[in-house]
C-alpha cells in the first residue's frame, strides 16, 4: 500500500482533528459486540501471515502456538487466553473507510488506446522531499527515459490506482500483471473530494469514488485540472513474487486478506496486531481482523481502512464505506497492561483519561 489510504480515506482525506490526550481502557471479551459469533479461525489465518515478522519473544511464542490451531473454537480460545482487548482513543470519532485492489486494462507497451504510463521510481528521486509535481510528471518530465513499466487506457483509472497503491492489470494476451507501490514524489496528498465539495460540484454526503469518477468523466477539461491539484504522485514496481490468487502486499510486505486485513495508524496500533471491528452504518460489521497495512490518510487511534479484496465488486463495496463505530486492539496480556501509563493506570482501567 503504503501511501494509499483507501477509497474514501484519500478521496476525503479526513484528518482526525486536534488530538486530545490518549485514553487507554482494557476491556473484557464480553464487551465486544458479536465476538462469540465471529469465525475466529479466518482471523487466525491472517494473523499467521505476519506474526512471524513481529519483534519480541511473546509474539514469537504466540505465533508458534497459532500455527498449530485450525478450528473455530481453538482460534477463539487462543485469542481469549493470550490477549486482552484494549480500547485506544484520542478524542476523535471512529471513522471506517474501505479500499481495494483494482483490476484494470493495461499493456506492457504503449500503443493504441494504451497511452497513460505507469512509472517506475526514478533513481534520482529524493526520499522524503518534494520533487517533481504531478502536473510536471504528467506534462512529460519523465517521458522517454524508459521508466514506463506499463500503460493504461484511462488517466482517471491511473489516478485512482495511485490512490490504492497497488493493482492488477489485465493484459491484451489475457495474462495478469500485478503492480505495487514503489515510492512517491514527496508531495502531500490534496483531497480532490474536498475540492469538489468546496466548489459546490458535489455534496459531502454524496462523495464516493464512483461519484468523483462520473464528475471527472462528465467534465474532462475541468476534471483533468482537478486531478492535477493533487501534486502527490505514486511510482510503481512489478510485483512478481506474489501469486495471482493471493492478495496484494501490505505495509508489512506480506499479502493482505480480503475482509480480514485492515489499515491503521501504527502510531496507535502496532502492525500485526489483531483488531476487533465494530462498524456501524448500512452494512454493520462485527469481525476480528489484523492490522497489516497503513495509509497516508489513516491517522488517529480510531481510524481504519478495511481491505475489501480485488476487482470491481470489491471497489463498489469499498467506495461506499464511511461509517462510525469502534475499533479495539488485541494485545498480548503483558503488552496490554504496559500500554497504560503507570501513573494513571487506575483511572484508565476505570474509564478515565490516561
Amino acid at each position: 500500500m503504503s501511501l494509499r489510504a483507501g477509497v474514501l480515506g484519500l478521496v476525503l482525506a479526513l484528518a482526525p482533528g486536534s488530538l486530545m490526550s490518549r485514553q487507554v481502557n482494557i476491556l473484557e471479551f464480553s464487551d465486544l459486540k458479536g465476538w462469540a459469533e465471529d469465525n475466529h479461525v479466518l482471523a487466525l489465518r491472517a494473523f499467521r501471515g505476519t506474526c512471524g515478522d513481529l519483534e519480541g519473544g511473546d509474539w514469537a511464542e504466540l505465533c508458534r502456538v497459532a500455527r498449530g490451531l485450525h478450528t473455530r473454537q481453538a482460534a477463539k480460545s487462543f485469542f481469549e487466553a493470550f490477549f486482552r482487548p484494549v480500547l485506544i482513543e484520542d478524542g476523535a470519532p471512529m471513522l471506517f473507510t474501505g479500499y481495494y485492489e483494482p483490476e484494470l486494462r493495461g499493456a506492457r507497451e504503449a500503443g493504441g488506446r494504451f497511452d497513460v504510463p505507469l512509472y517506475a521510481l526514478p533513481p534520482e528521486a529524493p526520499r522524503g522531499k518534494p520533487w517533481l509535481s504531478r502536473a510536471e510528471i504528467e506534462g512529460g518530465a519523465l517521458a522517454g527515459r524508459g521508466l514506463e513499466i506499463a500503460w493504461l487506457d484511462d488517466p482517471v483509472e491511473a489516478f485512482f490506482l495511485q490512490v490504492q497503491g497497488s493493482g492488477r492489470l489485465r493484459l491484451p494476451d489475457g495474462t495478469v500483471m500485478r503492480v505495487g507501490y514503489a515510492g512517491g514524489n514527496g508531495h502531500p496528498y490534496t483531497s480532490i473530494g474536498q475540492a469538489l465539495v468546496a466548489r459546490g460540484a458535489l455534496e459531502a454526503h454524496d462523495l464516493s469514488m464512483p461519484a468523483i469518477k462520473r464528475w471527472v468523466a462528465a467534465n474532462p477539461v475541468d476534471g483533468a485540472a482537478l486531478l492535477r491539484t493533487n501534486a502527490s504522485f505514486v511510482f510503481f514496481r512489478e510485483v512478481s513474487e506474489v501469486p495471482a490468487n493471493r492478495g496484494p502486499l501490505g505495509a508489512m510486505n506480506r499479502s493482505i486478506t480480503a475482509l480480514r486485513s485492515v489499515a491503521v495508524d501504527p502510531g496507535f496500533v502496532p502492525l500485526g496486531s489483531p483488531v476487533w471491528i465494530e462498524r456501524e452504518g448500512a452494512e454493520p460489521m462485527r469481525r476480528l481482523m489484523v492490522a497489516q497495512d497503513t495509509g497516508g490518510a489513516i491517522k488517529g487511534a480510531q481510524r481504519a481502512d478495511i481491505f475489501f479484496g480485488t476487482g470491481a465488486r470489491a471497489g463498489e463495496r469499498a467506495g461506499n464505506v464511511r461509517d462510525g463505530g469502534r475499533m479495539v486492539v488485541l494485545l498480548p496480556i503483558q503488552r496490554a497492561y504496559a500500554a497504560i501509563p503507570e501513573t494513571v493506570a487506575g483511572t484508565a482501567l476505570a474509564g478515565g483519561p490516561s
